[in-house]
């Protein structure tokens, strides 16, 4: 397993127990990282993904409201609402890979850590997130141009 896999499979389980507790968010990093022997790069990554979904998370709750049609963002499972953050955030702020990359790796996650219909649920979800996001981009591309 990659070292990208497993800073996102950290960063998935770092978000979901801030779910029930954000109060201490360094030391529940730190924590975790340090018990799970992460090396160097994986906690570099893991810690900036995570701060970035905390610093931007009522944007991208909303842009992920915008793309899934029939489900609230409080009524999706934890875990599956925690992948989406994570993958929207890469999408949308840390444009180091491509969309396709990214969806495909939150569906193999959505498969090991939730269920198959979870998977399906969160490429629908990412997939539309994506088709705007390249429609946004080429408007604005075309605003930019004229």
């Amino acid at each position: 397993m990659g070292k990208r896999r497993k800073a996102r499979e950290s960063t998935l389980q770092i978000l979901f127990q801030l779910e029930f507790d954000d109060s201490q968010l360094d030391k529940t990093i730190s924590q975790f990282l340090e018990n799970k022997k992460a090396d160097k790069e994986e906690k570099e990554l893991c810690t900036r993904l995570i701060g970035g979904i905390v610093a931007n998370q009522a944007e991208i709750d909303k842009i992920i409201q915008s793309a899934s049609q029939h489900w609230r963002i409080s009524r999706m499972a934890i875990v599956d609402k925690n992948i989406l953050r994570m993958a929207a955030y890469e999408m949308l702020y840390d444009k180091d890979l491509a969309p396709a990359i990214i969806i495909n790796e939150a569906i193999e996650i959505a498969k090991k850590y939730s269920s198959e219909q979870s998977a399906t649920f969160i490429n629908g979800i990412l997939d539309a997130l994506n088709k705007k996001k390249a429609k946004d981009d080429k408007a604005l591309k075309e605003v930019k141009n004229e």
